[in-house]
C-alpha cells in the first residue's frame, strides 16, 4: 500500500512541476481541435486556469462534440427527404397568393425556413388544448392512455418513481395485456434514480422501455452535458402531447419545495400527431435499435408492407394523413402547426431561429415565459432591438431557482432587458417552468425548449410553432392572468439590489457559456 501512496505522490509531483506545459497543451486542444463558440472557449480556458487538469477532464465529459452526428437519423430516409419537402414548399407558396391578405402571410418565410431545413410539414388540420395544471394535465394524460387500442408512445425527460407515476403504471399494464404495444422512453440523466426493478417489472409485462444516453459502469454518466429534454406522448396517432410537464410529484404540484408548478402543455388532434411520432420514432430508434420506420400503421400509412415507402413518406414528414392535410391548408379547416426540433447533432438552431424570427417579426408586443432565461448574442440582442424599437417586450421569469446558478445568470440576463426597456417579472405562486413565445396574438412556439443556450444548443429539444390566433390569444391571456400572480422587477428594483447579489450575478453570468 505504502508502495502505491509513493507512486501516487510521484506521480502528483511530476504534473506540478510540469503544469504550465500541460495547461498548455490542453489549452491548444480546446482552441484548435474542436469549433466552439468563442465565448464557450473563453470560459473553458478559464476553468482550465483555475482548475488545472481536472479542468480538462470535466471538459472531456461535458463537451463531446455531436453538431454533425447522424446518430439520430434513420439512413434509408435521408435520401428520400427532398421530394416530399419541395412538394410541400410548392403547396405552401400557392397557399399564399391566396391568403395574402391575412396576417399569416408575414410568418411564410418562417414556415418555409422550418420545412426547408429540418423538414417540418406544415399540417393545418389540428386542435390544441392548453394546460396549465398538473394535476388536470396528467388526468386527462390517463384517460386518453386508458382508450388506447393500438399503441402507446411515452417520452419524458424526467421519470420519478412516486404517485404520480405509480397511478400511470396500472393503466400501461392494463393496456399492454390488452394486446396495446408500450413503448417508454426516458433520458439516462432524467431517470436516473429509477430503480432498475421498476424497469424490469414493466418489461415482464410486455412494456418495452429504453433509456437515451444510458451510463456506463454503474451511474457514470459521460455524456450529463447532453439531454434528450423532449416530453413526447403519442397515443394511437390520434393524441399526441408535449410541452414542460415531466413525470414527478413537484409537476403536480405535491413537493413543498417548489409549492404550484405553473407550466404549459399541448394536447393537439390531428396530423401533426404523426409529426410527433416521427420526432419519438427517431428517438426511439437509436436508443433502443428497433427501427419503427419499418412499420407503416405508426405513420398513418395502415400496415405499409414496403419498408423503403414507410420509411420515406414518414422521415420526410409525409405520412398519408399529413400529405392530405397538407393539402387542406388552403381551406385552413384548423390550427395550422410545425412540430420542430433542435439538438446538438443538428446543423442549425432550429428552434432558436423561430424564438428570433417571432421576436423580430412582432409589431406590438411579444410576450416570453421561461424558467432559465441565458439567451445568446442573438436571442437577446433580437429582444433589446424589440423593445428598444417600441415593442411592448415582457419576460416572465421565476421568483426561486430550482437550479441557483442558472437562477443568478438569468438575474443578470433580466437586467439587459430592463435596461432596454423591457417588462420583467417574477411568478410569485410557486415555480413557473412555462416555455413559451407569443407574437401580436398571432404566432406563437410552444414546447420544451427555455429561453437559454443549453436549449438552443445541448439538449434535444422539440416545440410547436403554432400559426393560429385563437391558441396564441389564449396562451398569451394565461400569461396575462399570471401577471397577477407576479411582481413587476424596474429598474429601480435591479438597481438597488446588494452588493453579494451583483457579486453572484457576474460570477454565474461569466460561466454562463456552461449553465
Amino acid at each position: 500500500m505504502q508502495q502505491v501512496f509513493s507512486f501516487i505522490a510521484m506521480v502528483w509531483g511530476w504534473l506540478m512541476d510540469h503544469l504550465l506545459y500541460i495547461n498548455l497543451i490542453l489549452s491548444v486542444v480546446i482552441v484548435f481541435f474542436q469549433r466552439r463558440d468563442p465565448k464557450a472557449v473563453w470560459t473553458w480556458l478559464l476553468v482550465l486556469y483555475f482548475v488545472p487538469i481536472f479542468g480538462f477532464l470535466l471538459y472531456l465529459v461535458l463537451c463531446q462534440d455531436y453538431h454533425k452526428s447522424k446518430m439520430f437519423r434513420v439512413k434509408e430516409v435521408e435520401d428520400r427527404l427532398a421530394h416530399p419537402v419541395k412538394e410541400q414548399e410548392r403547396l405552401i407558396q400557392g397557399a399564399m397568393d391566396q391568403i395574402a391578405k391575412t396576417p399569416w402571410r408575414d410568418y411564410e418565410s418562417l414556415a418555409l425556413y422550418n420545412l426547408e431545413t429540418s423538414g417540418a410539414v406544415l399540417t393545418s388540420d389540428n386542435s390544441v388544448e392548453i394546460f396549465t395544471d398538473g394535476e388536470a394535465k396528467f388526468s386527462d394524460l390517463k384517460e386518453e392512455l386508458g382508450k388506447a387500442r393500438e399503441y402507446i408512445h411515452i417520452q419524458y425527460y424526467i421519470i420519478k418513481n412516486d404517485e404520480l407515476f405509480q397511478s400511470i403504471v396500472p393503466i400501461l399494464k392494463e393496456r399492454a395485456a390488452a394486446g396495446v404495444e408500450v413503448r417508454v422512453l426516458y433520458d439516462g440523466m432524467g431517470g436516473r434514480f429509477m430503480p432498475a426493478r421498476v424497469w424490469k417489472d414493466l418489461r415482464s409485462c410486455g412494456i418495452r422501455v429504453a433509456e437515451f444516453f444510458p451510463p456506463v459502469l454503474g451511474r457514470l454518466q459521460l455524456r450529463v452535458n447532453y439531454r434528450n429534454h423532449r416530453k413526447i406522448v403519442v397515443i394511437d396517432g390520434k393524441v399526441g402531447y408535449v410541452g414542460g410537464f415531466n413525470i414527478g410529484r413537484e409537476y403536480i404540484s405535491r413537493d413543498p419545495k417548489f409549492g404550484y408548478w405553473r407550466d404549459t402543455h399541448l394536447k393537439i388532434r390531428g396530423s401533426a400527431v404523426y409529426s410527433l411520432q416521427i420526432r419519438f420514432a427517431l428517438d426511439w430508434n437509436y436508443a433502443s435499435g428497433e427501427n419503427l420506420f419499418r412499420n407503416g400503421k405508426y405513420f398513418g400509412l395502415g400496415d405499409a408492407g414496403a419498408e423503403g415507402s414507410a420509411a420515406e413518406t414518414a422521415a420526410a414528414g409525409m405520412t398519408g394523413q399529413e400529405a392530405a392535410a397538407v393539402r387542406s391548408v388552403l381551406d385552413h379547416r384548423g390550427v395550422m402547426m410545425q412540430i420542430i426540433a433542435s439538438g446538438p447533432d443538428a446543423g442549425n438552431r432550429q428552434i432558436r431561429n423561430n424564438y428570433i424570427q417571432l421576436i423580430t417579426r412582432a409589431r406590438r408586443h411579444i410576450y416570453v415565459q421561461t424558467p432559465y432565461f441565458i439567451p445568446d448574442d442573438a436571442a437577446l440582442s433580437a429582444l433589446k432591438f424589440a423593445a428598444e424599437s417600441g415593442v411592448d417586450v415582457r419576460l416572465m421569469i421565476p421568483c426561486k431557482p430550482d437550479h441557483p446558478f442558472v437562477y443568478w445568470a438569468t438575474y443578470s440576463y433580466m437586467g439587459d432587458l430592463l435596461a432596454a426597456g423591457a417588462k420583467c417579472y417574477t411568478y410569485e405562486n410557486g415555480f413557473l417552468h412555462a416555455k413559451s413565445v407569443m407574437a401580436d396574438g398571432m404566432v406563437s412556439c410552444c414546447g420544451t425548449a427555455n429561453m437559454d443556450i443549453r436549449s438552443f444548443e445541448l439538449n434535444f429539444e422539440v416545440n410547436a410553432t403554432i400559426y393560429d390566433e385563437g391558441v396564441t390569444k389564449r396562451l398569451e391571456d394565461n400569461f396575462r392572468k399570471d401577471l397577477e400572480l407576479c411582481r413587476e422587477v424596474t429598474r429601480e428594483d435591479y438597481a438597488q439590489r446588494n452588493l453579494w447579489i451583483r457579486f453572484r450575478e457576474q460570477c454565474c453570468r461569466l460561466l454562463s457559456p456552461l449553465l
